[in-house]
């Protein structure tokens, strides 16, 4: 029984079920149980020879749904696990353990839970190369039995001593942190978001997902920076710094590993050197900071649901290839090829897009969502429709998806490669590109129109700077060759009126 821990016991009289009320610590939980579980629990003790049998207070049958009956046997059973309380003050018998809920609530009984568990199917798991979930709770209890100095077995069983755990962390590839609860663990008082976890024990991870925890609590995550392969990160923090850099907060200045500064810096830190997935989508990130200098190999980002107003920093990851930055608040996204490379997919739906200049030489893209935006101009549509390699465009839920028509005006724009885009997830038909081809036929009368109406204002304009009393004139600029030894020549300007009289 862990030193410190208290047990009080109320009853209710309606059910005949006694609460027991457990503190450890700064940790409180409650246990319901009727008289049946108490005299099993001694059964089991009084088998092992662990107690006198004669310590339980006898079942009675006759007055047993009286008040003083109930007020008297809560009191003697108060006095029963008091008694245990002390004859194990170091190691508590497994029938005990479970009976409080210490395998719920308690740092000895959730680690030797987690043990047992790993000791039988924890070389399976490893083997078959499954995603291993915990809690932060359970991951909290064993840092903090590492860090105290007992052994690494309290109750005498082999099945739940802590190396199986270490040797299954050590291995461990696939690794999932989830909180389940915001508020209190089941019945007792303990918040899983306030529980500090040390994730340095985990040597060999490949993967790992973090939900529901704060950036605050996670320990550890520099040790992962030379195996980590993919990262996901979910309502967890409020920038990225906080996740990729937790040691910045030591330091007033530092830089990635291998890159030189001309200014003075108080640490180099290493960068993730296999990470090529980050998702960190549903936080409540604000600005792409300067951290993604150390995720150099990253090609997979994924920052939606976030509140982002600009795009920054990401010219720093040359090997970016599929970016996300759906549901945030952007505006207006200018240059993006000066910060977004050669990439192939770009997610922006559900920002506030009503521009699409700054895509103009994003010419690599292959897939682009623009749905959910705020995009009314057709016109706007030119920005992409040059692009290359472009094959999927996603423009549904904007305002110009009610304009007649609007399918095949905007597949206009991409010209001969009409018939290579998806538009909003549907295959462009038959019909529509007899449409398109249309529509080209008469874009193109437009533009020759256009071009004969603009020399014609240059005639108009010329006409203006030579007026002829109201008969119209011609201007030619002739020249004549010289006279014999072919020296010099002469430019004559000559007025041609109606009259056709020079």
């Amino acid at each position: 029984m862990p030193a410190g821990s208290k047990i009080l016991i109320y009853a209710s009289l309606v059910f005949q079920v006694y609460i027991i009320d457990v503190t450890d610590g700064q940790h409180r939980w409650t246990v319901k149980h009727r008289y049946s579980d108490f005299y099993d629990l001694h059964e089991k003790l009084a088998a092992e020879k662990k107690v006198d049998r004669r310590l339980l207070p006898p079942k009675k049958i006759l007055g047993k749904n009286s008040k003083s009956l109930v007020e008297r046997r809560q009191k003697e059973l108060e006095l029963y696990l008091q008694t245990l309380l002390q004859q194990f003050p170091q190691a508590t018998p497994t029938p005990l353990a479970n009976f409080l809920h210490f395998h719920l609530y308690e740092i000895n009984g959730i680690t030797a839970a987690l043990a047992e568990e790993l000791f039988h199917k924890g070389e399976h798991l490893l083997q078959a190369g499954e995603v291993f979930s915990l809690r932060p709770l359970q991951l909290y209890s064993v840092s903090q039995q590492l860090r105290m100095a007992k052994p690494t077995c309290c109750n005498g069983d082999a099945k739940t001593d802590l190396g199986h755990i270490l040797d299954f962390t050590c291995r461990l590839r696939y690794l999932k942190v989830i909180s389940g609860t915001r508020g209190p663990v089941g019945s007792s008082n303990i918040q899983e978001t306030n529980l500090p976890f040390d994730l340095s024990v985990f040597k060999a991870l490949l993967q790992i997902e973090i939900t529901e925890c704060s950036s605050q609590q996670i320990r550890g995550l520099p040790f992962l920076r030379s195996s980590l392969a993919t990262m996901s990160v979910h309502r967890s923090s409020e920038s990225m710094m906080a996740i990729l850099v937790p040691e910045a907060s030591e330091f007033s200045q530092w830089e990635p590993e291998g890159v030189e500064s001309g200014c003075p810096v108080t640490a180099v830190i290493p960068a993730w050197r296999n990470l090529t997935t980050l998702d960190m989508s549903h936080n409540c990130i604000s600005t792409i900071d300067n951290s993604v200098k150390l995720i150099p190999k990253v090609e997979f980002l994924d920052l939606s649901y976030n509140q982002l107003s600009s795009v920054e920093n990401l010219q720093h990851l040359y090997n970016l290839v599929h970016v996300d930055l759906s549901y945030n608040s952007l505006r207006v996204l200018e240059a993006a090829h000066t910060r977004l490379g050669n990439i192939k997919t770009l997610s922006l739906a559900g920002n506030q897009l009503d521009r699409l200049t700054g895509l103009t030489k994003l010419y690599s893209l292959v897939n682009l969502d623009l749905s959910h935006n705020q995009l009314a101009q057709l016109e706007e549509i030119r920005n992409i429709g040059s692009l290359p390699c472009l094959e999927k465009l996603n423009l549904s839920s904007n305002p110009m998806c009610i304009i007649p028509d609007y399918r095949t005006k905007v597949l206009a724009q991409f010209g001969d490669r009409a018939a290579e885009v998806c538009l909003d997830c549907k295959a462009t038909t038959e019909k529509e590109l007899d449409t398109v081809e249309v529509l080209k036929a008469i874009q193109k009368a437009k533009e020759a129109k256009d071009r004969m109406s603009n020399s014609d204002k240059k005639v108009d304009s010329v006409t203006a700077a030579y007026p002829s009393q109201g008969n119209h004139v011609c201007i030619r600029l002739c020249h004549a060759e010289g006279g014999v030894g072919g020296g010099g020549g002469s430019w004559f300007l000559f007025l041609l009126k109606d009259s056709g009289q020079w």
